[in-house]
């Protein structure tokens, strides 16, 4: 069932279904989808880089950024296009984070696994041992 919500682009309100947008707004994304694919379905255009596109078109690069996420623009299609890392901002094509970046979190992760399982040998260490009082 749809809710009432406000648009993230314009903030009007709308009937919320599978869209976080309103009607209005999605009109003019679909227009600017069509005008950035027109524009790289040109032969000379395949190759252009986002700055290029940005500027030939007008389209905002938030936007065409929001169009690769969504698979709309494919970079096996054109190979310069990208989007930026969410941690370093160098430019990918596929999911969050670079190579770089999944290597740097993934080597992370390791660390504080091996320190973990360092703490919980430590912590069993100290339960084998035993305390006697004299009085």
């Amino acid at each position: 069932m749809a809710e009432l919500a406000n648009c993230s682009r314009c903030d009007r309100l709308f009937l919320k279904g599978a869209r976080t947008i309103c009607q209005n707004c999605y009109q003019q994304e679909e227009e600017a989808f069509r005008t950035v694919y027109q524009f790289m379905s040109k032969r000379k255009n395949r190759e252009a880089t986002m700055s290029e596109i940005v500027e030939n078109t007008g389209v905002d690069e938030e936007l065409i950024i929001k169009f690769i996420k969504e698979k709309r623009l494919l970079p096996s299609e054109f190979p310069n296009i990208g989007y930026p890392c969410s941690h370093c901002g160098n430019y990918i094509t596929a999911g969050n984070l670079c190579i770089s970046c999944r290597e740097k979190l993934k080597k992370d992760l390791q660390q504080y696994e091996a320190q973990k399982e360092r703490r919980i040998e430590e912590d069993k260490e100290r339960q084998k041992t035993y305390y006697s009082f004299d009085d």
